[in-house]
This record gives C-alpha cells, structure tokens and sequence, in this order.
C-alpha cells in the first residue's frame, strides 16, 4: 500500500514538473544555458580545487576564463562573418548569371529539361534588393528593437542574467547536486546513485568532447578552404562545425555547400578536388585523432537518436527543448541499457 502511495505521489510531481516545464520554457531557457555552462565548468573547478585552490578563487578564474573567450569569440567571428554573409548577397546574383549561361543549357541537352521551368529572372531581381538592402541590415534591427522596446529588455534580460546565474551555479554546484542526492528516497538510493553516475559519464562525454570537437572541426574546415581559396571559407566552415554534433552531418552538409560554392566561385568542376581533400583530411583528424581522445566510445547514442532527439525537442520547447535534448536523451539511454540488463537477469527472460 505504502509503495503504491509514492508510486503515485512521484507521478503526480513529474507531470507537475513536466508542466511546469512546459509553461515555463521561455523563461527557463537562460537558467539552463547557465547550468549547462556550469556543468561543463564544474570539473574543472574540482581540479583546481585538488591543487590547493579555494572554490572561489576556482569558479572566478574559470569564469572569467569564459567569458573573456566568448568575447574574443564574438569580436573575432561576428565582423568577419557579416563580411563574408554581406559579399554572399552580392554575389548570388551573379551565380545566378552563370548557372543561367553554363548550367541550363547542359541540363537542356543532356536531360531534355526546359529551362522556362526555371524562373531565374525574378529571382535574380529579387537577389539584387536584397544585396542593395544588405548594406542597412544594421539599422533595421536598430529600428525593430526601438519599435519593440519588450524584445529589447527580454534580451538585455538575459544578455545579464546568463552570466551572473552562471556564476553562482558554479559556486554552488557541489552543494546543489549534494541537497538533490539527499531527497532521493534511500530505499533507491543505490540504483539513482549508478545511473546518475553513468549519466553524468555519458553526458560529460559527449557534451565536453563533442563540444570541442565540433570546434576543431570548424577551426579545420574553415583554415583548410580558406587556403585552397574558398571565398566564403568562415561560413561554410562554421555552419559544418555546428552541425557535426550528428556524426557525419557536418562532412556532408560542408561537402555539398562548400562543392556548390567552389564551382560557382571558379567555374569548374575540378575545383570539387580539393574541397574533398579538405574535409577528407578533417574527417579522419576527428575519426582517429579528436573523437577517440576527446569523447570516447562510451557515448551509446545513436547519430539517429541524437539528430531526432534535437530535432523533438525543437519542435516541443523550442530553444529550451534543444538545449535540453541531448542531456535528456543520455540519461534515457541510460535507463535504456540498465532496464536490457535488468529483462535479461530477470526469470521471464530466463524461462
């Protein structure tokens, strides 16, 4: 009778929870950015404490660590991709051009394609206001926060309030992560401990390495096409960073905008070569050199399970669900695997 009751209570608090969650995302998405940053910092804050260093020293040397390397970032990468993004817009319509003079009549006599179905035209035209108005983008988003003075206080909000909540998760995490093992009920005590430590091994893993992983990867492919003399190297090169958090999404997509960009960009085919070469190169930097030290093979998600689970949470939290998938789709992989052991140790299997 006694189980049955907190069966029920422990059910009643998780739908409460979940709904909470859900009516919440909004205002609970700079909370848990802040929590993920200080998870990913807390371990290093414990190194520093086994070298004789107080906790608060610790958390203030790793916290100004990252918030001057998100600065330099920033300074660093927002110019040089507007650059490159603003060149892109001027352009298209001469790329539109060339595959209007080169490509349609090949697709004309070796598919038997009409290029009337084509209307490059207006889209050229359209191309062309866009590049002209490329140049006053700044000042339109002026305009658009002065005309929504709630979208300029939301995001000075949480411009402030990521750092300082960062701040003292790290100080306090140690202590946060103690009071939450303590309201576990002590008769699971024991099965919670082990799976929230291969949790934390499964999530740490992943999100630590592949973090820095996609980074690399990003450094790598934007240096490599950068050299062979891609002209917008930093974008392709980042957005195949970004996206390499599904094993080998980012070699494809980098494969397919970067090919796309080098034939438009020198009119060749060949020009395909070292594209290749590049995020030939890079890929196999990762497969036997980043991924193996960096992440492990103790992950046991599938590049399936992780590219669905951020695309689920998307499309139920939005950016809150797809902070929150990939820590969440660990731990049910988790759960996943002590449950297989549990069927296989268990009579109904046996018999």
């Amino acid at each position: 009778m006694l189980r049955g009751s907190q069966t029920r209570f422990w059910s009643i608090v998780g739908l409460v929870f979940l709904g909470g969650i859900y009516l919440l995302a909004p205002v609970l998405t700079p909370f848990l950015f802040s929590a993920l940053l200080a998870y990913l910092g807390d371990p290093l804050i414990d190194w520093l404490e086994t070298h004789k260093i107080s906790r608060s020293w610790a958390v203030t040397l790793v916290f100004g660590a990252l918030l001057l390397l998100v600065l330099v970032l920033l300074l660093l990468l927002i110019p040089l991709s507007a650059h490159q993004f603003k060149a892109l817009m001027q352009r298209l319509p001469t790329y539109v051009d060339w595959f209007q003079a080169s490509i349609l009549p090949w697709l004309r006599d070796t598919l038997g394609l009409d290029p009337e179905m084509f209307d490059l035209g207006y889209l050229r035209t359209q191309l062309t206001a866009y590049a002209q108005e490329i140049g006053h983008l700044a000042s339109g988003l002026m305009e658009s926060f002065r005309a929504s003075y709630t979208a300029v206080f939301n995001w000075l909000a949480n411009l402030v309030l990521v750092p300082v909540v960062t701040f003292y998760f790290l100080r306090d995490w140690d202590e946060l992560v103690a009071k939450l093992h303590a309201m576990v009920p002590r008769r699971i005590e024991p099965t919670v401990s082990r799976l929230a430590q291969e949790s934390d091994e499964v999530i740490g893993a992943f999100l630590r390495g592949q973090f820095i992983v996609m980074g690399a990867l990003g450094i790598m492919y934007s240096a490599g096409l950068a050299i062979v003399g891609l002209e917008f190297s930093l974008l392709i090169g980042l957005l195949a960073g970004l996206v390499s958090f599904v094993p080998y999404l980012g070699l494809i997509v980098g494969i397919a905008v970067a090919s796309v960009a080098a034939v438009l960009q020198f009119q060749n085919y060949l020009s395909i070569v070292p594209v290749l070469v590049v995020f030939g190169v890079g890929q196999l930097i990762s497969d036997f050199i980043l991924t193996p030290r960096l992440v492990g093979d103790r992950i046991g998600l599938h590049p399936v399970a992780v590219l669905f689970a951020v695309l689920a949470g998307g499309h139920l939290f939005g950016f809150f669900g797809i902070l929150l998938a990939l820590p969440i789709a660990a731990v049910i992989a988790v759960v996943l695997r002590h449950a297989h052991d549990e069927y296989l140790q268990s009579r109904f299997y046996r018999q």
